[in-house]
This record gives C-alpha cells, structure tokens and sequence, in this order.
C-alpha cells in the first residue's frame, strides 16, 4: 500500500493557509505609517488596523472550529479563503479610516475560518 501523492500537495495548501494567517498579521506593522498619512489616521486610530484584525480573528476561532466540525472542514476552508479575499479587497481599495478597519475586520473573521478548519 502506498502514501497518496496528493498528500504532498494537501500539505502545502495548510502551510500556505497557516502562513497567510500569521502574514495578516505580520505585514501591518510594516504598513502602518504609510496608512497613517494616505488614510488619515490618527495615533490611537492607527492601532485599531491591528486590533480589528486581532479581535475578529481570536474571537471567532472557536466558532471557525465548530463550524468545520459541522458543515465540513473543506468547505469552512473554502469559505474562509473566500471572506479573507473580500476583506484583502476591501483593505486594499480602502480610501478612509473606517473601510479599512472594516476590510480588516473581514479579514480576520475570514482566517478564523481557515485556520481551525487547515488544523
């Protein structure tokens, strides 16, 4: 009996997820005085673009793990890519302060699906 060859391949999908997951993350730091001056921010407003992506994610985890447990761990996965897509759009179209914390907030809810559901 052989290992499946798909197996590999499986493999570097979750890697990609777990590593988009924590990139979210990352990759703010980096671009936050450049939000500052092209969106208008202010000090205390600049640390909601972190948080917004933070709370939504740690606090839908446990929900993006029973959802999987329920309809399907392929399925939340899918879905998850598809609502962290929305909200990367909505970031990266953002012309003011609350549609980017939105389109981060999206963001956060869409990778507290994938990464229950890639584990």
């Amino acid at each position: 009996m052989s290992a499946d060859p798909r197996r590999w391949w499986a493999l570097a999908v979750l890697a990609t997820a777990q590593f988009m997951v924590i990139m979210d993350t990352s990759i703010i730091g980096v671009a936050l005085p450049d939000m500052q001056g092209a969106l208008g921010f202010s000090q205390s407003g600049l640390q909601w673009v972190f948080n917004a992506y933070v709370v939504a994610f740690g606090g839908l985890l446990l929900l993006g793990g029973r959802l999987s447990d329920l309809l399907g761990a392929r399925r939340v996965f899918a879905a998850g890519w598809l609502v962290l897509i929305a909200g990367s759009v909505v970031a990266a179209a953002a012309d003011g302060a609350a549609t980017e914390i939105a389109g981060r907030a999206v963001q956060g809810i869409g990778s507290a699906l994938i990464a229950p559901s890639a584990l």
